[in-house]
């Protein structure tokens, strides 16, 4: 996919070791298909050279407000003018400071105060020590930036070049690049909140064995990203899974199916939308053993009693804010054959309004998946695509079936 097809970014490096992430931040941009003008300040350049960047970029590199190449001599305008947001990707203390002051005693700070604010954004990925990133100084300053209009990207936390650990690492290149996307996204759902189950439920036998499946929770999580995109509040519910949270999504880890429940009636009771993609054990052991069940020479298993799991996406789709229209409840379907006629005797048994079927075995584990929506009218399929492509399709999908917010 190219997601930043047609999109032209204004990177600005300030100074800061981070320099070097930004370096394939830049690539990866470019991978997603947006055309990309480098800006740097001298101090930038003393940690990564003009010419890495504009070979990455292909695009000679601009640093000083008297470049001779503007036949007008005015880069500050021609660079501002043309873009569709300005990423200050490392954003260093000091030029932080520089926004906040409306300072402009180089290329990029005059760029940025040049730039048409109701239309050009400015995101800062702030990269800096974590005692400087604490000073209240820097506090009062970004605070400042974003009342004129900038957007915080945020930091992470962690080693830092300095040997100290704590806040004001520069976010990686995956996660700013996650966060420009969000930031491009339509928003459908502005205003709502999204809560999503995601992955399999594990069920102990014993202490070392349990019942569970092979959901790999990736079309779960990419839908609780896709929710975040669109500009809900997004909280995920998820078993047990080793995927990474998509960022700006409030995630909730649990094992068991009697675990997701609880966290489920936890956090549905103000949500617009219950999207229920987790594969939940049917059955677990009524009496799991306390310590490992050992063979008995018998060769033959020991008998498991099993008792039912509650069905979490039943009782919700009967709680009263969904029988009363406040709640839109969707639901998964994982089959092994007859898809259609599954999913449409699930939707009726369940009584929620879309139910989302695929065919498990093809999709457990995978990058792409293949979607079946079935609801009052009928049903449509969604051809194979990636599971974040269909995620997308689905959230619009949703957004068509909700309510108009009340004002």
């Amino acid at each position: 996919m190219h997601e930043l097809a047609g999109k032209h970014m204004v990177l600005g490096l300030s100074a800061g070791v981070a320099c070097y992430k930004a370096a394939e931040l830049c690539r990866r941009l470019v991978e997603e298909g947006a055309t990309v003008q480098v800006v740097m300040t001298e101090a930038a350049q003393q940690f990564i050279t003009p010419l890495t960047m504009q070979t990455l970029s292909g695009r000679p590199v601009c640093g000083s407000q008297w470049d001779a190449r503007e036949s007008n001599g005015m880069p500050h305008i021609n660079l501002s003018r043309g873009a569709d947001a300005i990423l200050i990707a490392p954003c260093s203390a000091d030029f932080v400071a520089r926004l906040a002051q409306g300072r402009a005693n180089d290329l990029l700070s005059l760029l940025c105060l040049a730039r048409p604010v109701q239309r050009v954004p400015l995101l800062l990925a702030p990269a800096m020590n974590r005692e400087m990133w604490a000073h209240p100084a820097t506090r009062r300053n970004l605070a400042q930036a974003e009342q004129d209009g900038a957007r915080v990207l945020g930091v992470g936390n962690g080693e830092q070049a300095c040997g100290e650990t704590g806040e004001g690492r520069m976010l990686e290149p995956a996660q700013l690049l996650e966060e420009l996307l969000a930031f491009f996204a339509p928003k459908p759902l502005a205003g709502r909140k999204v809560l999503v189950t995601a992955g399999p439920t594990y069920e102990a036998i014993d202490p070392v064995r349990g019942i569970t499946n092979l959901s790999s929770g990736k079309m779960g999580f990419a839908i609780a990203r896709a929710a975040r995109e669109a500009g809900a509040d997004a909280t995920l519910v998820a078993g047990p899974v080793h995927l990474p949270t998509p960022r700006g999504v409030h995630r909730v880890n649990v094992q068991s199916a009697r675990d997701m429940l609880a966290a489920v009636e936890q956090h549905v009771q103000d949500a617009a939308v219950f999207i229920a993609t987790a594969a939940v054990a049917d059955w677990r052991p009524a009496a799991p053993a306390a310590h490992k069940i050992k063979k008995d020479g018998s060769g033959q298993p020991r008998t498991l009693d099993c008792v039912e799991n509650p069905d979490i996406l039943a009782a919700v789709a009967q709680s009263p804010r969904a029988l009363g229209g406040d709640l839109f409840c969707v639901g998964f379907a994982a089959e092994s054959h007859d898809l259609l006629a599954q999913a449409t005797a699930k939707r009726a048994r369940k009584q929620v309004a879309l139910l989302v079927g695929n065919i498990g075995p093809a999709t457990f584990g995978q990058d792409d998946n293949a979607l079946l929506l079935v609801d009052s009218r009928g049903h449509r399929e969604l051809p194979r695509a990636s599971k974040r492509v269909l995620a997308r399709q689905l959230m619009a999908e949703i957004a068509t079936r909700l309510p108009a917010l009340r004002s």
